[in-house]
């Protein structure tokens, strides 16, 4: 499937429309890093079908996911 068959919304890569969500935390710079405190909350929404993700920084779920999906 190239780009041009696909429809306007899904995945970026793939076309998928069915996403996962998942929190991560990871450490900034400076102290943070050197004492190891993870500080930096991020949500990724990735494609269920390739595996495709994308990290966002606040804001709600569902608009996360509709920018992903397009």
């Amino acid at each position: 499937m190239n780009e041009h068959d696909r429809d306007e919304h899904g995945c970026p890569k793939c076309g998928h429309t069915e996403t996962e969500v998942d929190d991560i935390s990871t450490t900034g710079t400076g102290f943070s890093k050197f004492f190891d405190i993870q500080n930096r909350r991020f949500r990724v929404i990735s494609c269920t079908n390739c595996g495709y993700a994308e990290l966002y920084k606040g804001g709600q779920t569902n608009d996360m996911v509709d920018l992903f999906l397009g």
